[in-house]
């Protein structure tokens, strides 16, 4: 299954993040996951959201520099050497991995890694044969993380 994310290029400089946040908070759309990663004067916002197409236009009409890239959002159990087994069948079956980040949707339990890798092919037909899940767009984006916690 694939999901998206959206990829914003952005400068390193009060107001980027905010320029984002606006357009997508006055288009109702809620944001599920971000990560920014900067290097000196640029930087690039990795967002999960709702609703990426309506995300993506959005973005694109107030003119930022905006794509939308297929990710794999692999269910991994939330405990130590959870994530290595991942990596390590990913690392077996020379996949580079060029981006990830992950989320915990239920503490001690499960929780979401995404992935941006080099065979992304390859690598849901590995996952599957080795009996991952992986989220759609609609579950990713319908996933509610901590909804079991009081605050």
């Amino acid at each position: 299954m694939i999901a998206y994310q959206l990829c914003v290029e952005a400068q390193n400089k009060p107001g980027s993040l905010a320029r984002i946040t606006a357009t997508l908070a006055r288009e109702k759309i809620n944001l599920r996951s971000i990560t920014i990663s900067t290097y000196q004067d640029h930087g690039i916002i990795n967002i999960l959201v709702d609703d990426s197409q309506k995300g993506f236009k959005a973005l694109q009409s107030e003119g930022l520099p905006v794509s939308l890239k297929p990710v794999l959002a692999v269910l991994i159990d939330d405990k130590p050497g959870g994530l290595d087994e991942l990596i390590q069948l990913l690392y077996k079956e020379n996949i580079n991995v060029e981006n990830a980040y992950g989320f915990v949707l239920e503490s001690w339990k499960n929780a979401v890694f995404v992935l941006d890798v080099d065979q992304e092919e390859k690598t849901r037909k590995i996952l599957h044969d080795a009996g991952f899940k992986m989220l759609s767009a609609d579950a990713l984006a319908a996933v509610e993380p901590f909804h079991y916690m009081k605050y």
